[in-house]
């Protein structure tokens, strides 16, 4: 593993995702897509992706409904490789199981409380334990179903490793100092995420946004924000 940065391909040009990969590849070997990226390309367009250079495939879909669609969706994307595969955590141990059975070659991530959420938000949403202990919940439940990841903000990652000490947990709402936090609420540093107990940090804006159609700047964003973390 030449980083534990994963890339988030958070775009829906396909031009542009493949000039990221390129620009990047030489430092970072796992690269997330997501929805807006996958609603509009499809698998076709990632497997034109997965031509430019050979990348950990983190296949960022969150999926979420009854275990009988959730596991013919995992079907439909399965040929695609993913090394992670995201389903949300409160779809419950059935979903989850099923969504396993589909992919007995990749590890089902099981995302918890969104990092977009913030305690007041979560509260409203009736809601009577705080997100740690929902994310702890959650995740314990949903590794016990069959998933082999999870999904965390950096906030709860120290209470998953210690009740999850062999799971690989994975946190976005990563930023750099100075970074804008956009829509993301429980943010850190990378650094900071690792030394918590992150086994990978989900980067995107804080690398992307420098991007100004040549490599450099976004190269140099990647060194800086590996040397923080090694």
């Amino acid at each position: 593993m030449k980083s534990p940065i994963i890339f988030a391909l958070d775009t829906k040009e396909i031009d542009t995702a493949e000039k990221w990969i390129l620009a990047a590849s030489e430092h970072i070997d796992h690269f997330k897509i997501g929805l807006e990226f996958y609603l509009l390309h499809g698998s076709d367009g990632i497997e034109r992706l997965q031509q430019q250079a050979e990348f950990e495939l983190f296949l960022d879909l969150k999926l979420y409904d009854i275990p009988n669609t959730v596991k013919a969706a995992v079907e439909s994307v399965a040929r695609l490789k993913p090394k992670f595969l995201t389903v949300h955590a409160s779809g419950g141990s059935a979903m989850i199981s099923a969504a396993k059975s589909a992919l007995p070659n990749g590890s089902i991530t099981a995302v918890t409380v969104l990092t977009s959420f913030s305690e007041a938000e979560f509260t409203s949403l009736g809601f009577t334990q705080t997100i740690d202990q929902v994310a702890t919940s959650w995740a314990k439940m949903a590794v016990s179903a069959g998933a082999t990841s999870i999904v965390c903000s950096p906030f709860e990652v120290s209470s998953l490793r210690d009740a999850l000490p062999k799971t690989v947990l994975i946190t976005p709402g990563v930023r750099d100092v100075g970074d804008d936090h956009g829509d993301q609420v429980r943010v850190m540093t990378a650094q900071d995420a690792i030394r918590a107990g992150s086994d990978f940090v989900v980067i995107g804006r804080s690398i992307t946004n420098l991007w100004d159609g040549s490599d450099k700047a976004m190269r140099t964003k990647i060194e800086q924000i590996r040397s923080s973390i090694n």
